[in-house]
């Protein structure tokens, strides 16, 4: 008879796994430029917006595939929302990033706010609250290349590239070329703390989303 598995740990973690390669990553931006256009029937009204970090990256590669289909470029810059967080004094201090809006601005435009990973909302709350300082938009749309669940306030993504069901113990990491040297979706164990209670809080220091 074969002997009994060994049980775990409690510290053992598993494994990091890929939920989305780079042909994973390129068709769910295709198809959520293509969605884009076709909501607001063309590319007229619409200012991409992307969230520092790498919410910037994925704005500037749907911009891309919106140009190859309309045969001309779409507004496109940053938001940064660092100043417009709840948790500011709760966590660590996060760097200012860089806001950058195009010409001509936001007013009676659909603004598209484009981020990697959705989670509780809040980064997207803050986002609309700096949006209300900058200008008075048409609307508001969210294009997010990951949404997670266990939101935490009201908040609906219009555009999603995979919807990735976790748990509060797993941290969804969003890997780009341009920051990272590759392009993949890698969920994982939260790393615990040092007490080996709880698992640690990382959204500040791996830049995901909330």
């Amino acid at each position: 008879m074969s002997p009994a598995p060994m049980p775990q740990s409690p510290d053992t973690q598993a494994a990091p796994r890929t939920v989305l390669d780079a042909s994973d990553i390129s068709r769910a931006l295709t198809r959520i430029a293509h969605e884009i256009l076709e909501r607001n029937k063309g590319a007229d009204p619409v200012v991409l917006l992307g969230i520092p970090t790498r919410g910037v990256g994925l704005a500037a590669r749907i911009s891309e595939r919106i140009t190859a289909v309309e045969g001309r470029s779409v507004p496109t810059g940053s938001l940064d929302v660092t100043m417009y967080r709840d948790d500011i004094g709760l966590k660590p201090a996060r760097a200012l990033e860089h806001t950058d809006i195009p010409p001509g601005g936001i007013d009676g435009k659909v603004v598209v706010l484009v981020d990697d990973v959705l989670f509780s909302g809040r980064t997207i709350r803050a986002a609309l609250d700096a949006i209300g300082d900058i200008g008075r938009p048409k609307a508001v749309q969210l294009a997010v290349l990951v949404d997670r669940g266990h939101r935490e306030l009201p908040i609906r993504a219009d555009y999603v590239g995979k919807n990735l069901p976790t748990s509060l113990i797993e941290r969804v990491t969003v890997h780009l070329t341009e920051y990272d040297g590759d392009d993949a979706v890698v969920i994982a164990d939260k790393p615990a703390d040092k007490s080996g209670d709880k698992p640690v809080d990382e959204t500040a220091r791996t830049g995901a989303s909330a």
